[in-house]
């Protein structure tokens, strides 16, 4: 028989055992991923409503330091209880399901968000529809949870502005210690991303505007082959040359990212019909290989490093210590390539850069405003008269509008324009587009955003991720180029060399 004390003690070690069985683990919202967070989802210890309260309450916290989210969405909580209805009644959910997401500002959302390009001259105004890419989140039950900031109409106004500063949103700091600021134009996007304010953001990118931010906060920034994802309903510089990407902590997240925005769009029809076949059936998650640098050729773009980092320097040193992890990792480095008119490229002036984009600005800009069901500004002439009627906020003053004076004394795409057209393709040809045969190379390295300029020109795809910190603590960061279409390659290679470093930590103030 058993004894009245023991026979308590084995029911008190029974049901403590189920109690402690029942309790869940706390989520850890720090740097969780998507993965993390579906998993969470599944087995109960998270919904989406905790998920975007959470996040609500970290931008309530952190935001006003730094500036990074202009206006979070009034629906985006109601949303996430739609969300955690769908998904208490089953059925195959997307990964982006739940997931809460930043925007940048020049993304058209139509909802109780304005869409301003980080100008007052456009609050208020009303977008005709969804842009194309939110159009794709929506469907797949991802949240809105607001519009990040950004460099005003995309640093596309004067020819000195701050990085990262607009009149709405204020200037925007890196969560990092860093002189060097947030870098633009998508600086909020990779602001909140890197400071665990939102689990990925989108932002867009020209010239460096997605690449930039993504090295200066220490985050993972993907620049897509021009027209892979649409680029309808965004608010304009050149339809030609930009495109709209994804930024997130890790490649994984950004390429799940990717795989929801990327395709066909009607309205931006040209574009995406001719990108569309660089898209595997499968999807670009299936580039996610820990031995995705296997048997790659990369171009080391050697003076490009030696020009930004000293010789024994932190940076210097460790990526030495990053190219030798490459050939470890079965990577081929075909070191000191050059490409050819790099100093031409990289000039906007003499590249003809800069008398195509005046013209395309414009054109486009005005085709924008047009299509705006309301706008206090109807065409650029109306915006450089706001400006002008609003010196204070606009910092008139200090910046001016330069740009903009430029821009509008364009008449369309004529002579000077074409024959610009013409050479940038013609370098871009001669640059990257030879190197990459003749070398039979898979990409070409360089640190941080130092080819922007010569890679734009093209408008070829871009991956940017972590590579390191400095001595005060301040990330830099390696990117990954390669020609039109290579994304899938250009994954592989980052992905893999994410794996093999895990360079990333968040910022101190986490």
């Amino acid at each position: 028989m058993i004894a009245h004390d023991s026979l308590l003690f084995l029911t008190f070690a029974f049901y403590g055992q189920a109690t402690r069985l029942l309790v869940k683990k706390p989520f850890c919202f720090e740097e969780a991923t998507i993965s993390d967070i579906q998993e969470a989802f599944n087995n109960g210890s998270l919904n989406s409503s905790l998920l975007v309260k959470h996040y609500l309450d970290q931008i309530r916290a952190l935001n006003p330091h730094l500036n990074a989210v202009l206006e979070v969405n009034p629906d985006a909580i109601a949303d996430a209880a739609k969300a955690d209805l769908q998904r208490n009644a089953g059925g195959n959910l997307s990964p982006l399901h739940g997931i809460p997401i930043l925007v940048k500002d020049n993304i058209n959302t139509y909802d109780k968000l304005n869409t301003t390009s980080g100008s007052f001259a456009l609050l208020g105004s009303i977008v005709p529809r969804d842009a194309g890419v939110i159009q794709r989140l929506r469907k797949v039950g991802a949240i809105i949870l607001g519009k990040a900031s950004m460099s005003e109409w995309d640093n596309f106004r004067s020819l000195d502005p701050k990085q990262g500063w607009s009149p709405r949103g204020g200037q925007g700091r890196n969560p990092y210690p860093t002189t060097d600021g947030p870098c633009g134009t998508s600086s909020g996007s990779a602001i909140a991303v890197a400071a665990n304010l939102v689990t990925v953001s989108l932002g867009t990118d020209l010239d460096g505007a997605i690449t930039c931010p993504a090295v200066m906060n220490s985050v993972v920034g993907i620049k897509p082959t021009v027209g892979l994802t649409s680029r309808s309903g965004m608010v304009p510089i050149s339809p030609r040359l930009q495109t709209i990407g994804p930024m997130a902590r890790t490649m994984a997240d950004a390429v799940i990212l990717l795989d929801v925005i990327v395709g066909f769009d009607p309205l931006d029809a040209n574009a995406t019909k001719e990108a569309s076949r660089f898209i595997p059936i499968d999807g670009f998650q299936k580039s996610l290989k820990e031995d995705g640098l296997k048997g790659k050729r990369l171009g080391i773009v050697r003076h490009s490093f030696s020009n930004d980092y000293s010789k024994g320097s932190i940076e210097a040193n460790k990526f030495e210590m990053h190219f030798q992890t490459m050939r470890l990792k079965g990577a081929i480095l075909v070191d000191n390539i050059e490409l050819k008119n790099v100093e031409i490229m990289q000039n906007v002036f003499a590249s003809g850069e800069a008398t195509a984009l005046l013209a395309e600005f414009k054109l486009s800009l005005n085709a924008y405003l047009k299509d705006l069901v309301s706008s206090p500004v109807r065409s650029l002439a109306d915006i450089i008269a706001f400006n002008n009627q609003h010196p204070i906020e606009e910092r008139m003053k200090e910046y001016g509008q330069i740009i903009f004076l430029a821009s509008q004394q364009t008449n369309g795409i004529g002579d000077a324009e074409n024959i610009a057209m013409k050479r940038m393709a013609q370098l871009s040809k001669e640059g990257m587009e030879d190197l990459i045969r003749e070398k039979s190379l898979d990409a070409v390295v360089f640190p941080g955003s130092s080819l922007s300029h010569s890679m734009a020109i093209g408008g070829f795809p871009i991956i940017s991720v972590p590579a390191g910190y400095n001595k005060s603590g301040a990330p830099f960061g390696i990117s990954f180029a390669g020609l039109w279409g290579s994304d899938a390659t250009l994954i592989e290679i980052a992905y893999a060399f994410e794996k093999a470093t895990k360079v990333r930590k968040p910022p101190p103030l986490i």
